[in-house]
């Protein structure tokens, strides 16, 4: 990931890191999900959410009202 993100949230589960990054764009924080699961074996790795540092506390406080 480029300079100036922070990893916000990781799941293994696609839908719960989609989920977290729609919500944070409906709050206007620019999220992007990075898939670091491995190709052949696909319940290895995980998905990271990742946000501008500057909006890193924000998205933060986001995610833990979701209580996932």
């Amino acid at each position: 990931m480029q300079a100036g993100w922070t990893c916000v949230y990781r799941s293994p589960f696609e839908h719960l890191a989609e989920l977290v990054r729609v919500m944070l764009e409906e709050h206007d924080i620019d999220a992007v999900v990075l898939n670091k699961k491995d190709s052949s074996y696909l319940n290895f790795g995980q998905l990271e959410v990742f946000v501008p540092e500057e909006d890193q506390q924000t998205a933060e406080a986001l995610i833990l009202s979701l209580e996932l």
